[in-house]
């Protein structure tokens, strides 16, 4: 079966005004970059230093950050350009802090949770039925899936598809950076999930906790979708 083409999607808007706020020269930066388009070329950091009124060092120290970030790409010999910001860039932030801060992952479980039960109301109101379309191909992958592999690729479909369903790039954008951190976590807990069934077909098992969404929103019924969210990820909880 043919994989997936997913939709592309609209780079989400201000990605670092949280870090703006700490640092001033930082938002002044962002006030440059935020009057550009991914692409552009900033000003050389001789003119920027005159027009920031700052030194050389901070200003190519706060550059890298603005480049760690992905929203910035210094070409030697060339310039520095403005990017068009990546969930990934956000992801690998996210590692980061988690792993500094001891956050323990179901915290973002709950966030993630969050998300898909607000998308899954968007899509049951003004969802696109070709991008619902998506949805239902995720479901004749994860029927026709021979193994485990193939299920995880089949469920990470569903969800991405759910998401864009609701055309909402903000949705998406925030759901792809926190699904970079759970992936393993995500497929660890289906995984027990789908063990604990012992005699329950676990390929059923696995359909049933995402039909029900997709019915919902077929249905365009908002709060019979939401419930479905909430009863999916109570289902893949392992048993104790």
């Amino acid at each position: 079966m043919s994989q997936l083409v997913e939709p592309a999607l609209e780079p989400a808007k201000d990605p670092f005004d949280a870090l703006a706020q700490e640092d001033p020269l930082v938002a002044a930066l962002s006030d440059i970059v935020k009057s550009l388009k991914p692409g552009d070329k900033l000003p050389t950091e001789r003119e920027l230093t005159k027009q920031l009124a700052v030194g050389r060092t901070a200003l190519r120290d706060r550059l890298g950050v603005l480049e760690g970030l992905g929203i910035l790409e210094r070409r030697p010999g060339s310039g520095t350009y403005v990017q068009e910001f990546n969930p990934a860039s956000v992801s690998m932030a996210l590692n980061l802090g988690i792993s500094s801060a001891q956050l323990p992952l179901k915290a973002l479980e709950s966030v993630r949770i969050a998300l898909e039960r607000q998308a899954a109301m968007e899509a049951a109101t003004s969802a696109d039925p070709v991008l619902v379309a998506y949805m239902h191909r995720a479901l004749d992958l994860m029927a026709s899936a021979q193994d485990q592999a193939t299920r995880d690729e089949a469920d990470r479909q569903f969800h991405q598809a759910l998401l864009r369903s609701a055309s909402n790039p903000a949705l998406t954008f925030f759901a792809d950076a926190i699904a970079g951190v759970l992936t393993q976590d995500v497929k660890t807990r289906s995984s027990q999930a789908l063990a604990g069934e012992g005699s329950q077909s676990s390929t059923e098992f696995f359909l049933d906790a995402h039909r029900e969404i997709h019915e919902a929103i077929l249905a365009r019924d908002p709060e019979r979708a939401m419930a479905a969210v909430n009863h999916h990820f109570i289902r893949l909880e392992p048993a104790h």
